[in-house]
């Protein structure tokens, strides 16, 4: 026989029913909070100069750009095919901005993405050479599922950073770059002081990405200080 303080059998079912529901509901918050700490973790890794999604890309300021083929590769059939990106055309169309989003995007689906700066790239593995960490400072490249390289072809390349560029893109064959450049790549190989290797990099390159040309006006004029337009920034 129960005493005084027992609960009814029914209420106390209930209750253990009630502390039965109440536990996956709190860990299910708990998992939700932590999957948006670690998603927004993910995000800094990258480098990223700015957190732009396509969502956010104004693809109506020019009908020159290509927005089905941009919209296609949000798909982000490339990546898991490991095929690349190449982005190119004038300066200010929003290059940077859909590389990054892009990039955003593969983060989203748990990629490990690495932004850099091209010309930061050979002056970093030269270091190496210096110090001796070449191997160690290529690997950290040649690991991530996504690198992004701003303005590629930027400028004359020196023989030691054509072959360091070389082996970059030679270890990364079958992992995605996307590269965003202000040149067409039929205009990337005099760049290279050496035929023979811009021509292995190049031909290697080029032939396993997507090339999307985008032109119209420049997105800076509207990010001048005192105008009231706010469009995404791009190179």
């Amino acid at each position: 026989m129960g005493g005084a303080g027992d609960s009814p059998p029914g209420r106390r079912d209930a209750g253990h029913a009630d502390r039965r529901r109440r536990p996956p509901g709190l860990c299910q918050d708990e998992i939700t909070r932590r999957e948006t700490v670690t998603f927004q973790r993910r995000l800094t890794r990258p480098k990223f100069e700015q957190q732009g999604t396509l969502e956010e890309f104004d693809f109506t300021a020019s009908s020159k750009l290509p927005a089905a083929q941009i919209r296609d590769l949000g798909a982000l059939c490339w990546l898991h095919s490991g095929e690349s990106v190449i982005l190119f055309g004038p300066v200010g169309v929003g290059k940077t901005h859909v590389a990054q989003a892009l990039g955003h995007l593969a983060v989203r689906q748990g990629a490990h993405v690495h932004f850099a700066k091209t010309s930061r790239v050979p002056a970093d593995l030269a270091g190496g050479r210096a110090d001796r960490t070449w191997d160690k400072r290529i690997r950290e490249l040649v690991r991530p599922d996504v690198l992004i390289l701003e303005d590629f072809a930027m400028r004359q390349l020196g023989a030691a950073q054509a072959d360091d560029l070389y082996e970059l893109v030679s270890e990364r064959q079958g992992r995605s770059l996307i590269i965003t450049s202000n040149r067409a790549p039929s205009d990337w190989y005099p760049l290279f002081p050496n035929p023979v290797v811009a021509e292995s990099l190049l031909d290697r390159l080029i032939n396993t990405s997507h090339q999307v040309i985008m032109n119209g006006p420049s997105y800076r004029p509207n990010k001048r200080p005192g105008n009231p337009t706010d469009k995404p920034p791009g190179k």
